[in-house]
């Protein structure tokens, strides 16, 4: 019998859930292979009686581990680990440019065509249909400001405004090494951490120091448009694969590495950006191994770790990742809003010296002050409650905005509700299109946007991403009456 007793401990004077702890520490027996695939979970009430908490706290454990993908509940037989897990390995666009003279300049000078325009002007008394943000009129600027303005009067302050290290504030680094272990299960001290100005400046440094002309990056059929861009700008060749209700296909994957080498692999594997589906636990470990097997790299963006409505938040790829193969993307202009930028690029140490080295001839460091006031931010507790807030808001927010859709909507739309995020994908009716959509919606003061980029392959799903959590409820109502005014107008000219 296995010794659970000796294996697993417990401490109640963590803030972490007795049933996480528990759960987590399951987790990481199971990819260390002390627990094989099929092996059969001592029941609840024995595992309870052996570490002497309440049977309530070994059954969440159970249901956690279940939803996670690393067990299988048998009736009548009980719990086993998930036998479709693979085996831990225990072994150490393309770009174009043109010389064009602008009508305000005197000098030639290079347009990439893989770079689009981005309007960011907003008309007054239009609504936006935005690809999930947060909703800045929650921001606790009070908080923060409360927190700036303590840092600024101190006489210590002029310290912190010359020139500083290219890798962020140590004080910020030091204080998200802990946050992360403790949050996300991660390994690491300050030497793996670059503060970087939000996550895309971390997906650009990535693909600087990994792709070079036709290297080869592997992403999904959808992709996070930006991080495409990002790619193609590096004139590198984009390889795509399925995505399905449990992630990335990595079996694709699989078979491209054996006909060719590849470079890196871009996964959102938490929420994937933009469908909202959540990379398996066993998809987790076959990327991991394949990682490791073929020397390749995994850029994973975890853009929205922290807003889960079903269970808690699945750890990230970074959490397993034995071999560095892993760089790990995130930041706070998510959470808390787009206008502190303030992110963070984490892996092996050499790897984070490259890409400060980089990073410093393009933005020799980021801002000393606001990076101290987030290290507060974090440390006081402050973002936690923060998010706390948050996630009820947002709750309330997605059932209210897929119940209306699914009522007044549901003959022009096919949606699941997403698990988390700030966002729903959204598949539209096939007889009708977006772009006669976004045609139409104008005349009704709603702007859809850039529907296009969600269809990176050009496989026609009829597919977009809107986001519910930036609405208030009164906002959520009018953005369905205004899609309903849409769909109804289009009726009317089909007849």
């Amino acid at each position: 019998m296995f010794p659970y007793k000796t294996s697993l401990k417990l401490n109640k004077n963590l803030k972490e859930s007795l049933y996480l702890q528990l759960a987590n520490q399951f987790i990481l027996l199971i990819r260390e292979g002390n627990l094989p695939p099929g092996t059969k979970l001592v029941g609840s009430r024995t595992l309870a009686d052996l570490l002497q908490v309440h049977r309530k706290t070994v059954v969440a454990c159970y249901e956690e581990l279940l939803l996670q993908g690393w067990v299988e509940s048998i009736p009548k037989k009980g719990t086993f680990v998930n036998k479709s897990l693979p085996l831990i390995q225990k072994v150490t666009l393309t770009n174009t440019t043109k010389t064009s003279k602008r009508k305000n300049s005197g000098f030639n000078f290079y347009e990439n065509n893989c770079l689009p325009e981005k309007n960011t002007e907003k008309r007054e008394g239009v609504m936006y249909i935005n690809d999930g943000t947060s909703d800045t009129r929650l921001t606790p600027t009070k908080e923060i400001a409360r927190i700036y303005r303590k840092i600024a009067s101190k006489k210590s302050v002029h310290a912190f405004l010359d020139y500083n290290s290219t890798h962020g504030n140590v004080k910020l680094r030091e204080v998200l090494a802990l946050y992360l272990n403790n949050s996300r299960g991660l390994k690491i001290n300050k030497e793996n951490i670059l503060i970087t100005r939000g996550s895309q400046m971390g997906v650009w440094l990535s693909s600087q120091l990994l792709l070079k002309e036709s290297d080869i990056i592997v992403v999904g059929e959808t992709n996070y448009s930006s991080a495409d861009i990002t790619f193609q700008y590096q004139k590198a060749q984009i390889k795509r694969v399925s995505v399905d209700e449990n992630g990335l296909v990595i079996d694709q994957i699989e078979k491209l590495c054996k006909k060719q080498p590849i470079k890196a692999v871009y996964v959102t594997s938490h929420h994937h950006h933009p469908t909202t589906v959540t990379l398996s636990a066993e998809r987790r470990i076959h990327l991991l191994n394949l990682a490791q097997k073929h020397n390749f790299a995994i850029i994973e963006d975890d853009y929205d770790y922290d807003f889960n409505y079903n269970h808690a938040p699945i750890l990230p790829l970074a959490s397993h990742d034995s071999s560095e193969n892993v760089i790990y993307i995130g930041s706070v202009c998510k959470t808390v809003a787009p206008v502190f930028r303030v992110g963070y690029l984490v892996a092996s140490e050499d790897f984070v010296n490259e890409a400060a080295k980089l990073r410093s001839y393009v933005d020799r460091q980021g801002d000393a002050l606001l990076e101290l006031t987030f290290a507060e931010f974090i440390k006081s507790g402050d973002l936690d409650r923060h998010i706390r807030k948050l996630m009820k808001i947002y709750l309330q927010r997605r059932d209210l905005f897929c119940k209306l859709l699914k009522n007044e909507l549901g003959d022009y739309f096919q949606f699941e509700v997403p698990k988390g995020g700030m966002a729903i994908w959204v598949q539209l009716n096939k007889q009708y299109s977006w772009s006669e959509v976004a045609k139409e919606a104008r005349k009704h003061q709603l702007e859809i946007g850039e529907w296009q980029r969600y269809d990176l392959a050009n496989k026609k799903h009829n597919a977009i991403r809107i986001g519910f959590a930036s609405y208030n409820d009164e906002e959520i109502k009018l953005l369905i009456e205004k899609l309903k005014q849409t769909f109804k107008s289009i009726k009317k000219s089909a007849y």
